[in-house]
């Protein structure tokens, strides 16, 4: 399954209500390391299709979303489960990371 686009109108929906973990990408098109990020995710949601989801909330897009959850830098990903934030690490991640976050 491809990444979920977040907005301010599906995230209650998409990542707070979810029945499974969600690892949701606060970024933005302009930032460098944001894109660095992007095909580590894309490949990530792919390979744990059905397990977990990957949503992208566009910090420009869905700036009430973003000051919820404090997000001063970006890229910034943060691990829902249960509608809570469990985890959350700033910079580029790694596939291994990610793992990390989501089954620590």
């Amino acid at each position: 399954m491809a990444e979920v686009v977040l907005t301010t109108e599906n995230f209650s929906k998409e990542v707070l209500e979810a029945d499974k973990p969600v690892l949701v990408d606060f970024w933005a098109t302009w930032c460098g390391p944001c894109q660095q990020q992007g095909p580590i995710l894309k490949d990530f949601a792919e390979e744990f299709d059905g397990k977990y989801i990957v949503g992208k909330l566009d910090v420009d897009e869905s700036q009430e979303i973003a000051g919820m959850y404090n997000i001063m830098s970006i890229p910034t990903i943060k691990v829902f489960k249960e509608g809570k934030v469990t985890k959350t690490a700033v910079g580029v991640q790694s596939r291994e990371q990610l793992i990390d976050m989501l089954e620590a």
